[in-house]
């Protein structure tokens, strides 16, 4: 019997193959850190929580870059929060998580200090995919230190709130994320 691949596998094995299969000269880098934080800012309760376990891939050549979140990686203060987040309003067992897939334009890895960029691509939350621009910053040392914030509207993504709970959470979250990447080793 075989075992069932996991999403976490399926998105190493489509970064290996993105790895493997290009064909510029630019170096690969994996995420070594990252964090991905979200914040709902509503009339009652601040809301918010981190993730520090997903994956980012970045092909300096190209400048294809993907990552991927898994939703019920997300730490919230409150583990009732957790469930809800989880249960009611991402759906984690049907949507396990969430994707981003696109180009990254605007850096130099010649450039010092921090550089701004742009990320153009599809961001896919909840089962729901669309074209996303994201601006962030880029930092080349002796690894990629990628910087990026932008807002989510729940609407876009068919996340549902409930009518009860309208003023407990935001329409819209801010959202943080922060790759710290190393070059990739074969």
């Amino acid at each position: 019997m075989v075992p069932k691949t996991t999403s976490l596998m399926k998105f190493i094995l489509f970064g290996c193959l993105l790895i493997v299969s290009s064909h510029a000269s630019g170096q690969k880098y994996i995420s070594e850190k990252s964090s991905v934080t979200f914040f709902s800012k509503a009339s009652i309760e601040d809301i918010s929580a981190r993730n520090e376990k997903s994956m980012c891939l970045l092909d300096t050549g190209t400048g294809d870059i993907a990552f991927s979140i898994p939703i019920k990686e997300f730490l919230f203060e409150k583990s009732l929060m957790q469930e809800h987040f989880n249960e009611k309003y991402m759906e984690s067992d049907k949507f396990p998580k969430s994707t981003f897939q696109g180009k990254l334009t605007g850096f130099s890895m010649t450039g010092t200090g921090s550089q701004p960029v742009v990320a153009n691509g599809k961001l896919t939350i909840h089962g729901v995919t669309r074209d996303v621009e994201v601006t962030g910053t880029f930092v080349m040392d002796q690894q990629i230190i990628m910087a990026a914030k932008f807002v989510v509207k729940l609407e876009d993504y068919q996340v549902k709130i409930p009518q009860l709970l309208w003023k407990n959470i935001a329409e819209s979250v801010e959202v943080s994320v922060d790759f710290t990447l190393k070059p990739y080793e074969k």
